[in-house]
């Protein structure tokens, strides 16, 4: 596939707009509904619409040689599918949950919060050290993510536990991210049928946690309510193209470049807020905002002129 950056760019920003969309769409589900048996069906759709692509790119693949035609996915490939299905299945409850007890608004600035993780585990697990410039950036976003989860009032006694609860949703995503990153790297396996695998393992593993939890008849209920499962195929249809245009733009641009278009995601879940669904958004949401769009920006910033002032590997023909 020919690299476009046009192409990409439009990708990157369709998936800014679906992800400042999904925090309103998961909140649009009936009143009173059970947020597990959300998630279970939710994921359901996600899978279903996560198919056709994988069977496209399985067909293709299966045209030309792979460069990863020779290798074996084993015993430790499937340890790491099932371990990261259960986090991201888990990740998708907490979400449903933090996006109607937290607010659609403070749950998407909550997952900002992304970017430290993954500078947590790089330094703990990767040995990757950082500059003082990120270093300094990492520190202002977790002020802006204090001041966030004290809803502007800066004290301990003023936080909200459930802006709290929604840090958990990066903190799994980015473990679930690292773990995976390999598996892209050394298997010949898709993008889409990543997609599918991690729908269907989280699938079950809600399916179990509601059965366990509620003993089976509400969620299997759900399904007959037209309502409800209405509610859940827009939000998975939409976490499904939202993942799948991800992966594409990656082929056309750098991670840098398409994560500092979707940086304004929370101010598309402000907007979708106050213009359609007429709520109010507090001064304290939009300080937040702001210096964490500048803590993320920095960090991107940074990266690039730390990438710059590498030297180049020895031995690096041209």
């Amino acid at each position: 596939m020919s690299k476009s950056s046009r192409t990409g760019v439009v990708l990157a920003f369709l998936c800014l707009l679906l992800l400042g969309a999904m925090p309103v769409l998961s909140n649009a589900r009936p009143a009173g509904s059970s947020g597990l048996d959300f998630a279970v069906w939710l994921t359901a759709w996600q899978l279903l619409a996560a198919l056709p692509p994988s069977f496209i790119e399985r067909r293709r693949r299966g045209r030309r040689p792979s460069a990863h035609s020779g290798t074996k996915t084993g015993g430790r490939t499937a340890v790491i599918a099932l371990a990261t299905g259960a986090m991201f299945g888990l990740a998708t409850y907490m979400y449903v949950v933090a996006a109607e007890k937290a607010g659609a608004i403070s749950m998407v600035l909550a997952l900002q919060a992304y970017p430290l993780f993954a500078i947590l585990w790089e330094t703990l697990f990767l040995g990757k050290r950082k500059s003082a410039a990120e270093l300094l950036c990492t520190l202002v976003m977790i002020g802006a993510l204090y001041y966030l989860t004290t809803a502007g009032t800066l004290l301990v006694s003023g936080i909200s536990w459930w802006s709290l609860f929604a840090l958990g949703i990066p903190l799994l995503w980015s473990v679930a991210h690292i773990l995976l990153k390999r598996v892209l790297e050394t298997t010949p396996i898709t993008p889409s049928e990543v997609t599918v695998s991690r729908s269907a393992i989280s699938g079950v593993f809600l399916l179990v946690l509601a059965v366990a939890v509620e003993g089976g008849g509400p969620v299997f209920g759900a399904f007959t309510d037209l309502p409800f499962q209405r509610a859940a195929a827009v939000m998975g249809v939409a976490y499904c193209l939202e993942l799948i245009l991800w992966f594409h733009a990656m082929r056309h641009i750098d991670v840098s470049t398409a994560s500092t278009i979707t940086v304004p995601a929370p101010a598309v879940t402000m907007l979708i807020s106050v213009l359609v669904l007429g709520e109010s958004v507090q001064v304290y949401q939009v300080v937040a905002m702001a210096v964490i769009a500048v803590g993320i920006y920095g960090l991107l910033i940074a990266g690039r002129r730390k990438a710059a002032r590498a030297p180049a590997p020895s031995g690096s023909g041209g």
